[in-house]
């Protein structure tokens, strides 16, 4: 059983969420603090597997693979301690919409606030595109939601299949073997959706042909809870940085360019035919990271600790960690001198 994590709570309305959701909806902290959620540990079952557990939990393949590197993926033994990642740095940018941080293969969603109940966001593991086939960033807005989705594979995706000896029809039909699940919303963005899947296995993975893939209980529950017209913001992030009170978090990811997959599966795709994108130009990530210091002390003066910063970086497993603290005294400040 998951321990119940103390460092937030849920309003009386969330208590009627299904299990799968519950556990991924967050009280939203106060403007100056950007941490929700907290590092757990469980003991694994005989026949678990790592990518059993991160589903039963909010995670993806990423995610728990990272947490725990020194854990058979496949057989991780009965009364083996599984770390479950489950703390976040909230994303930069305003609290709104969906967010989309592709180097975190992480999906964060703030409902608009209802009257007499405290703000939330949701979060949720997701698949992105595969170097091949690499999701674009920017600003769009969800332009409709379609049940049951038919898939319409471009001549690009069916000639692949084709030399794979595994030729797709014109028209995929909605049911088991359509990838998109059961569930698609369509992004402004041509081609691009964010859509559910018959391949699970996938989900938290850099797999797809451009779309965002969720397992298919994630998109289960938010399809009818996102609107039309939702703002999305897709972003690409490996290093975040935020208050929880007075401790400076850092949470570092590999940088997409780094992190190819160690497997690759012709799962989820556009409907229709579109160009690759660029992701991002690789940045330095000590760059990177100098830059979200400065951001994230321009209200409120901090000393970091550039040496555990330094090895945050070096690690990338995307586990949040305290690498700074508060300060009064600005001048007293390593990092403003």
């Amino acid at each position: 059983m998951k321990k119940i994590r103390p460092q937030f709570a849920l309003s009386f309305a969330l208590m009627a969420m299904p299990l799968c959701a519950f556990a991924e909806v967050y009280d939203l902290p106060p403007e100056g603090n950007d941490v929700v959620g907290a590092l757990t540990t469980i003991t694994s079952r005989a026949d678990d597997t790592l990518l059993e557990i991160a589903r039963r939990h909010g995670l993806g393949y990423e995610d728990i693979v990272r947490a725990n590197p020194d854990v058979d993926a496949w057989l991780p033994g009965e009364g083996s301690e599984v770390i479950l990642p489950t703390r976040y740095v909230l994303p930069p940018g305003p609290r709104s919409g969906v967010v989309l941080n592709l180097a975190e293969y992480r999906l964060y969603y703030y409902p608009p606030p209802v009257e007499n109940q405290p703000a939330v966001v949701m979060t949720y593991p997701i698949s992105i595109g595969r170097m091949d086939w690499e999701t674009p960033l920017g600003r769009t807005t969800i332009i409709s939601k379609i049940r049951n989705p038919a898939w319409y594979p471009p001549a690009s995706i069916r000639a692949e299949h084709e030399a794979d000896g595994n030729p797709l029809p014109r028209i995929v039909p909605p049911g088991p073997d359509n990838p998109l699940g059961d569930y698609a919303m369509r992004l402004g963005l041509p081609s691009y959706l964010i859509h559910g899947t018959n391949r699970p296995s996938g989900v938290g993975m850099r797999v797809t042909h451009g779309c965002i893939r969720m397992f298919p209980e994630d998109i289960d529950y938010l399809f009818d809870r996102i609107d039309v017209n939702t703002v999305v913001r897709i972003i690409n992030e490996p290093v975040k940085m935020g208050w929880s009170g007075d401790d400076l978090v850092i949470e570092v990811h590999r940088t997409l360019e780094d992190d190819l997959p160690e497997t690759a599966e012709s799962g989820s795709g556009s409907e229709t035919a579109a160009e690759p994108e660029e992701i991002a130009p690789v940045r330095d990530a000590m760059t990177v990271l100098t830059q979200q210091f400065v951001v994230a002390t321009r209200s409120q003066r901090a000393e970091l600790d550039w040496e555990v910063a330094e090895h945050l970086l070096e690690r990338a497993d995307g586990m949040p960690a305290i690498a700074g603290r508060r300060i009064n005294d600005a001048a007293t400040s390593a990092a403003s001198e």
